[in-house]
Order: C-alpha cells, then structure tokens, then sequence
C-alpha cells in the first residue's frame, strides 16, 4: 500500500502542470532535487504532452524528450477512494502519475476544461493522502490562481533566473582627466562589478566610450564604427557594434526595444566581419526560433510545403534587413556612378540573393542543429532569444566549434511562446549568467534603449511597456 504520510518521506510534494514539461523535458529532475521532493504528474498532464508529441519545434522535441524519459519504468498501482496512483521510478527520482474515471469538471473551451480537471485530481491526491507540503507548479499564472482559489498551494517555478530591472551594463562616470588606455579599472571606479561591461567616461569637455576587458579600460574608435552598411547612431549601437567587430569576445548579448536597430545593427556588423580579409569568419549563420501556435493547424508541421518554405516566415527580420542594406547600396552605387537610376524590386531581389552568396549566409531552424556542429568560421545570430526555451539555447550554443562568434538578440516585451516567461526563456538565462564572470568564455552585453524605427513604434513602448 502506498505511503499516506508522503509529507514524512518527501521535504515537498509537486503537482506539476504541462507547461513545465514543455518548457523542459529535464525541469522533473530540477524540481525532484536529488529525489528529496516527489513529482506529481495528473493525467490530463500526460494526455496534453503526448499531443503534442508529433508536432515540429521545440514544443514537440520537448514532450518527445519526455516520454523517452519515462518510457523504461516498473508501475506500481493502487486505487485510493477513486483515485488511481501509478508510483513510478524515473532515472532516481519518485514519480506518481494521478488518474480518475470520473471528473465533476466541465469547461466551454477544451483547454479551460483541461486546467480544471489537473486542478481538481490535484486537489482530490491532496485531500486523499492529507498533505500539507503539496504544490501545484505552473508557468501559467490563471492556472495558479485558479489553484489558490480551490486553497491549493502553489510556488512559481523560475528555474532559479532572478529578475534584474536595475541592470544598466554601461556605467556613466565624471572625471577630472580622461584616464589612458589600458588603466585598470579599479583605479576610476572602486565599486566596478562585472556587469559594468562598459563606460562613458566623461571630463565636463566631452564623453569617451570604453569597454572592460581583464580589468582594464579599453576606448572604442567611433570612426573605425562607421565603415559599414548600417552605421551607429548612439553609444549602445556603438557599444553592440564594437563588441561584435573585436575578437575578444565570443557571445555578445543584446537585449533592446523593438525599433532599436539590434538586427540590423547585428547583421550589417556580422556582414563586415565577413568581409574583413584579416577576420577568420566566412559565413553568417541566422537563427529564429519558430514559436508554435497552441491551435493544431497553426503549428508550423501544418503549414504547405517543405522545411525551407515552412521556415521562411520566421526569418522575415533577415529578408527586411537584407532588402534595407540592398537598398543602402544600390543608392550608394548611384551615388558613386552620379546617377539618378530608379531602384526597382527587381534589382532589390538581385542584390539580396548576391548578398547571400557572398557573406554565405544561410537560415537554420533550432531543432536541425542537434547532432551537428557548427565549424570555426561562422558568425551565428540568434534572433528574438526570448522567444528560445533554456533547453534549445543550450542545443544552439553547445553546437559551437571553438572559434565560433555568436550575437544574441531579442527584447523581454515580445514573449510569443507560451510556455515562456521572463524568467526562464534563453535571453534571461543568459543575461542573468552575465552578472558573473566565466572563465570559459568572454562575453558582452548591453541593452539598445532608443527607438530608432520611428515616432510609431517609439509611441507603441511607451504606452504599452511598464518601464
């Protein structure tokens, strides 16, 4: 017979929603903690994760990787007042999977029915075996509300990403006298922490811009910054710029408002790079993550035709930046040739399709990338990184041969995953991971603040952002 005093076997019990399998496969061994807490999995979980299994992207890979986890088990089963009770060991760690014949649930929309139906076989396994160190664990923050109504604890699972509003990354500092190249600097700013990964430092005259690096203070060349398609227009794109052109660094983190440029700027610099006889990169490798629609039919499985076409809808971001660097250069062309010659798409689609062959530039989807690795001379962007889970970022970046540049961009405003928050989606987990120093890997970060797309969009983040 089952133990009914699990609260003495188990520090916490944890009820756990869908969402936490499909945001990772391996967040049950996080939570189980050495087998020190028991995991809890209703049915209804189950049922939605095997759904989605047959799907494309990173939902599907997900709920795969699960039932492989769970696939070689010995069930022990018992029936407790209506309530099935599978106990199952999983790789260490105690698993039960909840069950019941009959449910008082009922819900106009599927989804809706299913929440209350985990909501009420959770409370049915609380009551059943008398516990008072059970939590429901959800990403969705209805789905505990709803848990706290029924007196259910809850506890928000974060994966242990803190959220840090305050983070500047470039620290603003009076001197008397601009300070000489290379000097440590402890000497400038005594209370330099590691996220200080650059400087304005300024003498009441005018401003220098620096970055750190080993400890010391490096000024950026504002003219070497302009020798490329899309050119700087403020210290961040500077700073962004100078990160991604020098060697030092490896992984360069952008976090930026929509309209800021974090694309264009990342591209364009990625191109120059490309372009540089003296630089060891010969290809940009662009990746977008696809972001599942809940609704079967949506999902990018579902679209026409093959893998490439399907694709090609998340890497409008490139195509826009590539058409607006074509159009840079065919003015500047005209320009050149003191001619007045009408662009016309025809010669924008020329010049892209040239622009692709001569920096390489290819387009990849996330879930292609395991089992492969990604060679020595190419600059990887990953785009809209908020939108990427903790599992596939560390997929992408653990395909990096050890020369590999990566750049990655994306904004906390725009989560379109929904089995993503701020606390737990790549972009996050990577800035928070950009407090501390990594001896492994010289790493940059910086935020674009100013809209440059236009007065629309500068609108749009005032009125609809809350900072």
């Amino acid at each position: 017979m089952l133990n009914k005093k699990l609260e003495e076997d188990f520090k916490k019990v944890f009820i756990i929603d869908t969402n936490i399998i499909l945001d990772n496969a391996n967040n049950i061994f996080q939570l189980s903690q050495n087998n020190e807490n028991l995991i809890v999995i209703p049915e209804t979980v189950l049922d939605e994760v095997d759904s989605k299994k047959s799907i494309m992207g990173e939902i599907g890979y997900q709920a795969r990787q699960f039932a492989r986890t769970i696939s070689d088990i010995n069930p022990i089963k018992e029936v407790n007042n209506g309530l099935t009770t599978i106990k199952v060991n999983v790789e260490g760690i105690s698993l039960y999977i909840i069950s019941k014949d009959n449910y008082i649930t009922e819900g106009e929309e599927n989804n809706i029915k299913n929440d209350r139906k985990i909501l009420e076989i959770s409370n049915d396994f609380i009551k059943t075996f008398n516990l008072n160190n059970a939590y429901f664990i959800s990403l969705d923050v209805m789905a505990r509300v709803r848990a706290i109504s029924l007196g259910i604890n809850t506890e928000f699972f974060n994966n242990g990403v803190k959220e840090e509003k305050s983070i500047e990354y470039i620290k603003n500092i009076v001197v008397d006298e601009h300070p000489k190249n290379n000097t440590d600097i402890l000497e400038i700013d005594p209370e330099y922490k590691i996220s200080d990964y650059s400087y304005v430092i300024d003498n009441g005259a005018f401003k220098k811009v620096a970055v750190i690096q080993n400890g010391k203070l490096v000024y950026i060349d504002d003219e070497e910054l302009n020798k490329q398609d899309v050119k700087p227009l403020n210290i961040e794109q500077k700073l962004f710029t100078h990160a991604i052109l020098d060697n030092y660094y490896k992984l360069v983190l952008c976090e930026a408002k929509a309209g800021s440029g974090k694309t264009a700027i990342g591209i364009s610099t990625a191109m120059r790079l490309v372009r540089d006889r003296n630089s060891p990169y010969k290809k940009i490798m662009y990746i977008r993550n696809s972001v599942e629609s809940v609704q079967k039919g949506e999902e990018i499985g579902f679209l026409k035709g093959g893998l490439e076409e399907k694709l090609s809808i998340y890497n409008f971001p490139l195509y826009d930046t590539l058409y607006f660097i074509a159009g840079i250069q065919l003015k500047a062309s005209n320009h050149n040739k003191n001619t007045k010659n009408t662009i016309t798409s025809e010669m924008l689609e020329e010049k892209v399709e040239e622009l692709k062959s001569r920096y390489s530039i290819e387009t990849q989807w996330s879930g292609s990338l395991r089992g492969r690795t990604i060679s020595s001379d190419t600059i990887v962007i990953m785009d809209e990184v908020q939108n990427f889970s903790a599992a596939t970022t560390q997929t992408v970046l653990s395909r990096m041969d050890k020369s590999c540049k990566v750049i990655l961009v994306g904004s906390f405003r725009q989560i379109d995953n929904p089995y993503l928050n701020k606390y737990n989606n790549g972009l996050s987990i990577l800035l928070n991971s950009a407090l501390e120093k990594h001896d492994e890997v010289n790493l940059f970060a910086v935020e674009l603040k100013k809209v440059l797309r236009g007065p629309i969009t500068e609108f749009a983040e005032k009125v609809f952002s809350k900072d």
